[in-house]
Formats: structure tokens, C-alpha cells, sequence
């Protein structure tokens, strides 16, 4: 079929910027004319032209509502942009760690490679024609835009006039496997749509010792439970943990992909995974039911995760620690060192001990997984995560759920490989007092005040900052809310140079550190999209071994009083408690 190009005229909306996690609207926002539309041709407008002219783009998402409308009006925009392919997860659906595995990995019949990728997802928010939609573009390297790239898609929006699309491209049937041709003023335009999974379970098969999994999968005295929260991990959990791995199609939960995540939150935490907190004896109620060993969950778009032990909960800094400190010996990717390792400011500092204990470079960087992509594509960083749940390594260039929980299944499979039929398994729970037994204890607990107005969370951040200022008055604060809490030493703004390409990145987040190694961490949020959120994260730091068995919340006490009365968190934003605590 021969296609011919529209000028379609339009005018800019206002807030279109993309943050590092895309742009991320109400779905009332994205259905507005031309809204969606203005965003990829300023994505087309703001690329060097061998990125768009002839090349190979991909185009997929998490499967949330408007995804399959979106996928048309890109692939129709993209032949009139003059893109040779655009490459099709089968249903729209790709995780987005499987689309930078598609991107660093596929290679099409004709050796074409992709240079980037249009990607649908709002991650861990909402689905549904009332709920949230996002879009992003990835680079050839599998990775976010950088700033620079984003910054000119925003400045693009502001001024475009037009919008070039194929409007009477006909629709491609994204539910088969199979290649669609095309032709246009450019010449040919092809569709391929392809199997969602493949590639990226080639990739984690030649990560991971699957063998030695499957074994552990195969004992009577494991037992395990995957919870994709209807989100498109679903898409993968049956071809890995099934088919691959030998577990039983029982221990998968949730998994069939849903456009509103079966009405759920899917965000993998202990307030919103409420079937798997439940199952694995950690909820409120006891169904006298013996709970697996081994449980997890993933987010919409199946690159954050949650790991737990039978009525044990991992924490992701504790996460990233351990596989850290295990890498080497458990996962034959790694069996030659780590590079170095990095997290997130606010992520708790368990992974700078491990660091130091096995010689390894360590960073410390802002909140974005960007900035671990730099580090990852300059050979600095093996492995990196940050505490909301996302870890991961350079097999790719997003953080990565499934490769976590494959990342511990092979921990428990190593530890357990001489004792697979002896009379007690090494569990979760025994590797985590082993870790804090060995490096000491962070105890650690993140505070997310949600949707609060916009304008009382920035006063409250100008107060912190201005109280930065006087240590002494701080002090006095601190010492009138708990006389047994450390004094602050040192309160600053995080600020970041990278190491890689100099570019500095200012008002990252409000630090209070403390004399006994303790920390308070407030960051505004850009994930959410409307309102503002506001993150508490509290950590204490505890070598005494005496000491490390405490409960988290029972620990953490004293400082979470000390952040509430420091921030006047009431005060300014009318909430006298958070809406999730992990």
C-alpha cells in the first residue's frame, strides 16, 4: 500500500516537559487533539536526522489503557517522519527493560539494528481511562534521553506549528506475529511485529545459571510466588519461571496484563502488592497457610521489584547490597569482578560498606537511572539500584525486576547447591542477618506523602533550606523533639558532577546527616502526575550485632519524630500522616 504524508497544523500545550521518567499525564490529557501527536514529532524535530531518516525505531509499552491507540499514531507519524521500521512488541506489550534489551540486542533479518524507542508507560502509576498514561524515548545505547535531548523535545513543544503523520496508513494488526510492508515518498516503510519475549529471555539466560535455579525450583522444600499486578511482567513470568525454570504455574500471581492492572496500584510495595504481602505472612490477617519461601512482584512496567522471605521483608537498599556483595560467586555474568557499583543518594548507604569491604569504586548519585547509564556505558558500574525499588546492571540500561529476582534466585540456588536435599534450606531471611551479621545494619524506612499541593511542598522545601543555614537552630530543634537522637554535623543540598561527562545536576535533594552516621533525606518528586509528592527517607546505621534484630519502624522512631518536627511536615502540607510507608 502506497501512503502519502499530511501536514496536519497544530499549537503547542502548555507542560510538555519530560522528566527523566518521560512525560506522564492523566489519559483525559494524552486523548486531547493533537496532544499526543505534538510530543513524538517534537521527539522527530529535537533527533539528528540519521536517527529518524531510514532508521529503526521501536515502539511498545506496559499495555496500559490508550497504548494500543498510541502505538498506531506513532507507527503512522513515524512513516510519514521517514523511519525505515518501526519494530512492534506482539500486542504492544515490552517491558521496558526488554525494550533496551531490544535495542542493545535485536538484530532484524536484514542486520538492521534499532537507534531508539518510543516507550508507553506511566512505570508504577495507575491504569485506566480515569488513571495515568506516559511516553518516553530511549537512545541507542537502551537507555533514557539525557537532559539535553529532553530539554530540546520541551523547547520543541512550545513552538510547533505542525505535525507530519500518515493518516490513512492502515491500521497494523499489533496481535500477530509478522512483518507488514508499506510504501511512501521515502521509499519502503515496514512493520514487524514481534514476540514480546525472546530476546530478553536469551539475554537472561546468558546472565544467569538457569540450571542450577531450576534445581532449586524442583525441591519439595521450596516454594515460591511471582506477582506481576496484572502489568506487563506477566508477559515474561510464564515463559521464565514456567517454562524455563520448572516452578509451578500456581506460584505465578497476577499475570495476565491488564490496560488497568485489574483496578490495582501496581507499585511493588508492602501497602500496594496486598495479595502477595498476604501470602507470604506478612499482612494482617493469618490464614494458618505455611507461606512460600521465596516471593516477589514487579510494577507496571516490570522494571522495579519487591523481594521477600517467608514473612520477611527485603528492603531494595538491603537488595542491592546483597546481590552486590554475592555477584560474583552466585552469577556467571559477573564471575570475573564487578567494575564498580553505585545507588541513588537517597537510597541507604549498605552498598558504600560493601564497596568499601571489597575494594570495589562506588557512586553516589542523583535520582534518575540515567546517571547510572553513564557510569555503565564508561565501564565504571557492573551493578547499581536506588531504594524505590529498582535494581539492576549493565546487561542493560534500565533498572530491571526480573533480573533482580532471577539475580536472587541464583543467590538462594548458590547457597543451597550442596544442600538441596539436606533438611533446611538457606532462606531469605538467613541471608539477610547474615549480610547485616557481616557489614552491620541500615535500618532504613522511606515516608511518601502523595498528591499533596503542589505549592505547600515547595514552602516546605525553601523552610529546610533555609534552615541549613544555622546548625545551632537545627540542633535545638532536633534535641526538643528527642534528646536521644545524634546532632546534625553537616546539612547541604545534594549536588552531583558526573564523572563521566562533567554536567552538573543541582537540588537533588535536602540532606540532615547526623554524628552517628544517621541520616534524613526530603526530595520532591517528579513521578506522579498531578500534585507533588513529598519523600521522607530516615536511616540509622547500627554495627552492634547486639543490635540489628530491632524492628525497623520501633528503631527508626525517635528519628521520625525528629524529621516530622524539623520539616513542620503538618504544618505545610495538612497531612498528619504518609500515604505509603516502606
Amino acid at each position: 500500500m502506497v501512503f502519502e504524508v499530511m501536514k496536519v497544523p497544530t499549537t503547542p500545550f502548555e507542560g510538555q516537559k519530560p522528566g527523566t521518567s518521560g512525560l506522564r499525564k492523566k489519559v483525559k490529557v494524552f486523548v486531547q487533539p493533537h496532544y499526543l501527536q505534538n510530543f513524538v514529532q517534537a521527539t522527530f524535530n529535537a533527533l539528528t536526522p540519521e536517527k529518524v531518516k531510514g532508521a529503526t525505531l521501536v515502539v511498545s509499552g506496559d499495555g496500559r489503557y490508550f497504548s494500543k491507540d498510541a502505538v498506531q499514531i506513532i507507527i503512522k507519524m513515524s512513516a510519514a517522519n521517514g523511519v525505515r521500521r518501526v519494530w512492534v512488541g506482539q500486542n504492544g506489550l515490552l517491558s521496558t527493560p526488554a525494550v533496551s534489551a531490544v535495542i542493545r540486542e535485536r538484530v532484524g533479518a536484514d542486520g538492521s539494528k534499532a537507534t531508539g524507542a518510543f516507550i508507553l508507560t506511566a512505570s508504577h502509576n495507575p491504569g485506566g481511562p480515569n488513571e495515568d498514561f506516559g511516553i518516553k524515548y530511549n537512545m541507542e545505547n537502551g537507555g533514557p534521553a539525557p537532559e539535553a535531548l529532553t530539554d530540546k523535545i520541551f523547547e520543541n513543544t512550545k513552538t510547533i506549528k505542525e505535525y507530519l503523520i500518515a493518516d490513512e496508513l492502515r491500521e497494523v494488526d499489533i496481535s500477530k506475529i509478522g512483518v507488514t510492508n508499506f510504501s511512501g515518498p521515502d521509499g519502503p516503510f515496514d512493520v514487524e511485529v514481534f514476540d514480546s519475549a525472546s530476546d530478553y529471555v536469551k539475554l537472561m539466560r546468558s546472565i544467569f545459571d538457569f540450571e542450577l535455579i531450576r534445581k532449586l525450583l524442583s525441591s519439595p522444600k521450596f516454594t515460591f510466588c511471582y506477582d506481576a499486578l496484572h502489568g506487563v511482567a506477566g508477559a515474561y513470568a510464564n515463559r521464565i519461571f514456567v517454562e524455563e525454570l520448572g516452578a509451578q504455574q500456581s506460584s505465578l500471581l497476577n499475570c495476565t496484563p491488564k490496560e488497568d492492572f485489574g483496578g490495582g496500584h501496581p507499585d511493588p510495595n508492602l501497602t500496594y502488592a496486598k495479595e502477595l504481602v498476604e501470602r507470604m505472612g506478612l499482612g494482617k490477617s493469618n490464614s494458618g497457610v505455611e507461606p512460600p519461601e521465596f516471593g516477589a512482584a514487579a510494577d507496571g512496567d516490570a522494571d522495579r521489584n519487591m523481594i521477600l522471605g517467608k514473612r520477611f521483608f527485603v528492603t531494595p537498599s538491603d537488595s542491592v547490597a546483597i546481590i552486590a556483595a554475592n555477584a560474583v560467586g552466585a552469577i556467571p555474568y559477573f564471575s570475573s569482578g564487578l567494575k564498580g557499583v553505585a545507588r541513588s543518594m537517597p537510597t541507604s548507604a549498605a552498598l558504600d560498606v560493601v564497596a568499601k569491604s571489597l575494594n570495589l569504586k562506588f557512586f553516589e548519585v542523583p535520582t534518575g537511572w540515567k546517571f547510572f547509564g553513564n557510569l555503565m556505558d564508561a565501564g565504571q558500574c557492573s551493578i547499581c539500584g536506588e531504594e524505590s525499588f529498582g535494581t539492576g546492571s549493565d546487561h542493560i540500561r534500565e533498572k530491571d525486576g526480573i533480573w533482580a529476582v532471577l539475580a536472587w534466585l541464583s543467590i538462594l540456588a548458590y547457597k543451597n547447591k550442596d544442600n538441596i536435599n539436606g533438611d533446611k534450606l538457606v532462606t531469605v531471611e538467613d541471608i539477610v542477618r547474615q549480610h547485616w551479621a557481616t557489614y552491620g545494619r541500615h535500618y532504613y524506612t522511606r515516608y511518601d506523602y502523595e498528591n499533596v499541593d503542589a505549592g505547600g511542598a515547595k514552602d516546605l522545601m525553601a523552610n529546610m533550606v533555609k534552615m541549613m543555614s544555622s546548625l545551632d537552630e537545627v540542633n535545638t530543634i532536633v534535641k526538643g523533639a528527642r534528646s536521644d537522637v545524634s546532632k546534625v554535623v553537616n546539612a547541604d543540598e545534594f549536588e552531583y558532577k558526573d564523572p563521566v561527562d562533567g554536567s552538573v545536576s543541582k537540588h537533588q535533594g535536602i540532606r540532615f546527616l547526623f554524628e552517628d552516621g544517621s541520616r534524613l533525606v526530603f526530595r520532591l518528586s517528579g513521578t506522579g502526575s498531578e500534585g507533588a509528592t513529598i519523600r521522607l527517607y530516615i536511616e540509622q546505621y547500627e554495627k552492634d550485632p547486639s543490635k540489628i534484630g530491632r524492628d525497623s519502624q520501633e528503631a527508626l522512631a525517635p528519628l521520625v519524630e525528629v524529621a516530622l518536627k524539623l520539616s513542620k511536615m503538618q504544618e505545610f502540607t495538612g497531612r498528619s500522616a504518609p500515604t505509603v510507608i516502606t
